[in-house]
């Protein structure tokens, strides 16, 4: 199961931001599925990484991005898990070029079935 949202998240970085991070991990806790993406900018986005103005850019692009395309993702995560999902949170480490997503479910899942 985490393999298959770790493939979904891979997907939808391709679709919605243009390109696929370099590194994506998937892990289920309880009723959290938590994912960290590693390498996850462009190289236009790297160059405005170099300004405080433009970390700021980068972050409000990308954080405008996920809520256009917020729907889409908790299907598919939704999909994958058999739970229903209640809140996404995601934060963008720009300097870092990381992204973490948490998925609050309303239940429990057990890695491997619904």
């Amino acid at each position: 199961m985490e393999n298959a949202v770790r493939n979904a998240i891979i997907k939808f970085e391709q679709e919605f931001m243009g390109r696929g991070p370099d590194e994506v991990r998937a892990c289920i806790v309880r009723d959290l599925v938590v994912v960290r993406l590693k390498g996850v900018l462009t190289p236009a986005e790297r160059q405005l990484a170099k300004t405080a103005e433009g970390i700021e850019m980068v972050k409000r692009l990308r954080q405008t991005l996920i809520v256009l395309g917020r729907d889409k993702l908790c299907e598919q995560v939704g999909e994958i898990t058999g739970a229903k999902i209640l809140g996404v949170f995601t934060d963008i480490d720009v300097q870092l070029g990381e992204r973490i997503f948490v998925f609050t479910m309303d239940r429990e899942i057990q890695n491997g079935t619904r």
